[in-house]
């Protein structure tokens, strides 16, 4: 899904890869993004155990996203554009219960995403 080397990989973010301080511990900076929505997934919250992501974010229990059988369910977010070095660390900070897959955004984007494996 890479568009062109310096325009970067698309990442549409629901959860903690939104926050500035996730963003400096896996990027080494802080992202600009835009407002889009997933349509057609529902989101949960998931215990997270991998004691490094909790200390990176703070947090014990992180957004998790699936397919929803409601065509009317959708999930808020930010897309982002990253770097092929940056995917990779995202990849790195995502549990095993997440899975990167490409979906269309609302606003017709093609982005990569972490949905419940």
């Amino acid at each position: 899904m890479t568009l062109s080397p310096d325009t970067g990989v698309l990442l549409f973010s629901y959860g903690t890869l939104q926050d500035k301080a996730v963003q400096l511990a896996n990027f080494g900076r802080e992202l600009a993004g835009k407002p889009d929505t997933l349509p057609g997934y529902a989101q949960t919250m998931l215990a997270i155990a991998d004691p490094d992501v909790v200390a990176t974010s703070g947090k014990t229990r992180h957004p998790i996203v699936q397919a929803s059988a409601n065509p009317a369910d959708e999930v808020a977010g930010t897309v982002f554009t990253i770097t092929s070095q940056e995917l990779a660390a995202a990849d790195a900070y995502e549990v095993a219960d997440y899975k990167r897959v490409s979906v269309s955004l609302k606003s017709g984007k093609q982005a990569w995403v972490y949905i419940r494996a």
